[in-house]
């Protein structure tokens, strides 16, 4: 009987990164042009074009890289960086992202105590450049972040992978398993995965993680470290704002819900006059979109970026960087966007940790676990549109015991959370320490 051989699962993944690494060089051209065209709203877009390429700009002989993709990981990884930052003074902490807006959060938090690059596109002789500059003695990537090339050039060189604070949607999960063997392949070459949640995990191991590699260590945002100066610095800002003034801030806004918050907020302020709307776009290169919307539709609108008065303005636009604490800190009620938008939520925890009433729209696939908590404990309002937004404002804004009631069940729900970040800090150390 003739028996048919069985395909080598190793000779398909190479054909099958060659394919894409083919694909990705012919795309490369667009990648750069599209960085040229989105420098048109945001200059950084243009800057430090080299170190896509690998060419990082200085070569350390052994360092700690943590990579967070874009402003959200970044928030999200700040306190394990600075912890980090603490107890290996003499090993550099390179942090990578691939957006600009990623790379000032990281810069404005950390400042020189850490090296910031951007990380290279995923081509072989980019990513092996860049870690040949930067000799990681252990990359630590979070949340979703899964490149063939990388993950190999890191398996050729023998430094550990761990995936951070690792999260994967039913949808994402159900993409990678269009290219099942990859995936596999990619997921054989890290060190450790340390999941938010049990279904995270799960889904890593359907996927080709090795199950004793697979740590539940819960969600390091819950890890939240607030600044000592907030509560002072948030006082300043509400005085400036106008003493009084009840004050809802909406959150990391994207194209398309600025419109259903200005709906929601002119409908607010036929119940309540003086009523104030920080609004805080997600992205710098739309801060002067989103004024030019809220002028247009009748707005008086006061810039933080200037330093103007606002007193008897009724939007107040957060133009700046790094302050959505101080934003929430200020603020009455919370409404965190990319969830009217097929964005898939933000960080709900950050109004929760300073006792805000938190509200969102329907739309959060990537914040399931967490709006689950919250929900369940009676910590999050949901709305559905600007009429329901409005209504919800309006509801909290009639009542400070309400207020006071959904902020510390909100709190509570991240209390309760807490501990993730040691654990994460306790298996980088065992890494770090064997390596």
């Amino acid at each position: 009987m003739k028996m048919t051989p069985k395909s080598d699962p190793m000779n398909k993944n190479t054909i099958l990164r060659s394919i894409y690494t083919l694909l990705f060089y012919l795309g490369l051209p667009y990648a750069f042009l599209r960085l040229l065209w989105r420098s048109r709203r945001n200059p950084a877009y243009r800057e430090r074009w080299a170190e896509r390429l690998g060419f990082a700009p200085q070569r350390f002989e052994k360092s700690i890289w943590v990579h967070a993709v874009s402003v959200g990981e970044a928030i999200a990884a700040l306190s394990m960086i600075k912890q980090l930052v603490a107890h290996y003074p003499n090993i550099p902490v390179v942090v990578t992202t691939l957006t600009p807006t990623g790379a000032a959060r990281v810069q404005a938090a950390l400042g020189t105590k850490v090296r910031h690059i951007y990380i290279p596109y995923d081509l072989p002789s980019a990513v092996r450049r860049f870690l040949g500059r930067i000799n990681p003695v252990v990359a630590v990537i979070m949340e979703t972040e899964l490149w063939p090339n990388l993950f190999q050039a890191c398996r050729e060189r023998q430094i550990p992978i761990l995936i951070a604070n690792a999260r994967l949607s039913p949808a994402s999960a159900g993409g990678y398993k269009r290219i099942a063997s990859l995936t596999r392949e990619m997921l054989q070459t890290v060190h450790l995965l340390l999941s938010q949640g049990k279904a995270d995990a799960e889904r890593f191991i359907a996927l080709g993680m090795p199950p004793e590699r697979v740590v539940v260590t819960g969600n390091i945002k819950f890890d939240l470290e607030l600044p000592s100066d907030l509560n002072q610095r948030s006082l300043v800002l509400r005085e400036q704002l106008g003493g009084e003034r009840l004050i809802w801030v909406a959150a990391s806004t994207h194209g398309g819900e600025e419109e259903i918050i200005l709906q929601a907020h002119a409908l607010v302020r036929q119940r309540y006059p003086q009523a104030l709307l920080i609004l805080v776009p997600r992205h710098p290169e739309r801060f002067n979109t989103v004024y030019e919307l809220a002028t247009r539709q009748g707005f008086k609108v006061a810039r933080r970026s200037t330093g103007e008065a606002c007193a008897d303005s009724p939007v107040f636009l957060g133009d700046t960087m790094g302050e959505m604490m101080l934003f929430y800190a200020a603020s009455d009620i919370a409404f965190v966007a990319g969830s009217f938008a097929q964005i898939g939520g933000h960080n709900l925890l950050e109004p929760a940790a300073l006792s805000k009433p938190v509200l969102s729209g329907p739309v959060l696939f990537n914040f399931t676990e967490i709006s689950e908590l919250l929900s369940k404990a009676d910590a999050l309002i949901k709305v559905s549109d600007a009429s329901s937004l409005a209504q919800a404002v309006e509801r909290l804004f009639a009542s400070v015991d309400e207020r006071h009631y959904y902020g510390a069940k909100a709190k509570e729900v991240v209390e309760s959370n807490r501990g993730a970040l040691a654990k994460h800090l306790e298996l980088i150390e065992a890494v770090v320490g064997a390596g």
